[in-house]
């Protein structure tokens, strides 16, 4: 008798303080608290910041066309077909000869487009003071990723030219699944073999913010023990973090910048948007996404190539599909798919972005520390883009977008949540 009546009370009570909650939600503008965490980034700062992303638009086309003119240099000038003849001479069968190719063309291709890569990644970055590195410390960066890339590139090429030459007609469907396959060796291997390359991991240090982060991988089934701490600073003052591997490579790791920047609750609410990407399974969907997207573009450069060999296969020297001298021939068509589709490919990560989003709001609970969390990427990005130039140019959604979204979080839970300071500029990087 007494639990019935206790319920029956328990009810009555809820029932009371339901339109007090609801009253209280509903006196929360959702648009009034975005556009003030948006004005504590303000003048000086904001202009650069637009400067800045606004210059990242033109860069997608210049990118481009470096590329595009680093190839038709190679093809007319019949660099190509000089590179492969000389791995005909040194290697006996063609498995090796296009391996040899691959990586002539690769170094070649990194060689031809240094001046853009060296303005686009050191002056350009320092020139808005987005960079801590010398140059000395930029180049051995940078030999290390070209090296890379010729190494692992070239195996990939080696591999596509194969399926090119066994099944002619159905070859963007394997070159589709390899592309598929080197993706997901890279998602295991990348936090173990390649990522130390650049920076120095170390377990962090025991304490609330350590333990903090590891109850949110735990209440979320992420099988990893330890959280890790990247030396970012010595290439920048940005803060970042992840959550990367597979099983038993899985690690937690953010950098010290967000350590020494963000305060313990924007530290959570990063880590928890992090946690979620792992646990939405988005580096799997990701690998879909993309394969589908890789798939129309291999369509594509199979239909382009037959029409620039067409006119001028004889001039280039190039003397099928099959012929890896030929590659540039792809790598033009792959560009320009590449440029045409950036809109789509953009919204794919853009909506895994705001799905972590999300998650982490639920499993963090700090919408204020998110959203002075996401003031402090408004160093490099735009805050406040048109919704075209979000739909277009944005792989993450903008910061509006994002402090929106927090906002209208917290909307929903104000009862549950202790009072919050009003917004504050974010602090500058301490030097």
């Amino acid at each position: 008798m007494f639990a019935r009546l206790w319920s029956v009370a328990a009810l009555v009570l809820v029932a009371l303080s339901l339109p007090v909650a609801l009253a209280h939600a509903g006196d929360f503008d959702v648009k009034a608290a975005t556009d003030a965490y948006l004005a504590t980034v303000t003048g000086a700062a904001r202009a650069k910041s637009n400067a800045y992303f606004e210059g990242g638009y033109w860069l997608i086309l210049w990118d481009a066309l470096v590329t595009i003119g680093v190839c038709l240099l190679l093809l007319f000038t019949r660099a190509s077909v000089g590179m492969r003849n000389f791995a005909e001479r040194i290697a006996g069968w063609r498995t090796p000869q296009t391996f040899i190719y691959s990586a002539l063309f690769l170094l070649a291709l990194a060689i031809l487009s240094f001046p853009m890569t060296i303005y686009e990644g050191f002056y350009r970055e320092h020139a808005y003071g987005l960079s801590n590195m010398t140059l000395t410390d930029w180049l051995i960066d940078l030999a290390k990723g070209v090296g890379l890339n010729v190494v692992f590139g070239a195996l990939g090429l080696t591999l596509i030219y194969r399926a090119i030459r066994a099944v002619p007609r159905s070859w963007p469907i394997w070159a589709t699944g390899i592309s598929a396959a080197l993706l997901v060796v890279s998602v295991v291997i990348g936090p173990v073999f390649i990522e130390p390359l650049f920076n120095t991991y170390k377990p962090m240090d025991n304490g609330p913010i350590k333990e903090s982060i590891l109850s949110i991988a735990r209440a979320n089934g992420v099988p990893a023990t330890q959280v890790f701490q990247v030396d970012a600073s010595r290439q920048s003052d940005r803060v970042s973090a992840n959550v990367a591997g597979f099983a038993g490579t899985t690690r937690i790791a953010l950098n010290d910048n967000l350590l020494r920047r963000a305060n313990p609750a924007e530290i959570k609410a990063v880590m928890a948007h992090e946690i979620g990407h792992y646990v939405l399974n988005h580096v799997a969907k990701f690998v879909v996404y993309l394969s589908l997207v890789l798939a129309a573009t291999f369509v594509f450069t199979n239909w382009g190539f037959g029409l620039l060999y067409a006119a001028f296969g004889g001039i280039w020297g190039v003397r099928d599909i099959g012929d890896p001298a030929g590659f540039p021939i792809l790598l033009i068509l792959f560009t320009v798919f590449g440029l045409l589709s950036t809109p789509v490919q953009n919204s794919i990560i853009r909506e895994n972005e705001a799905q972590a989003d999300l998650f982490g709001l639920n499993a963090s609970r700090e919408p204020d520390a998110f959203s002075t969390a996401i003031l402090k990427l408004a160093e490099y990005r735009k805050l406040d883009p048109t919704p075209l130039e979000e739909i277009v140019f944005y792989d993450h959604p903008s910061g509006r977008s994002r402090i929106t979204m927090a906002m209208q979080w917290k909307s929903e839970h104000l009862n549950e949540l202790p009072p919050a300071p009003a917004p504050a500029a974010p602090a500058p990087p301490v030097p």
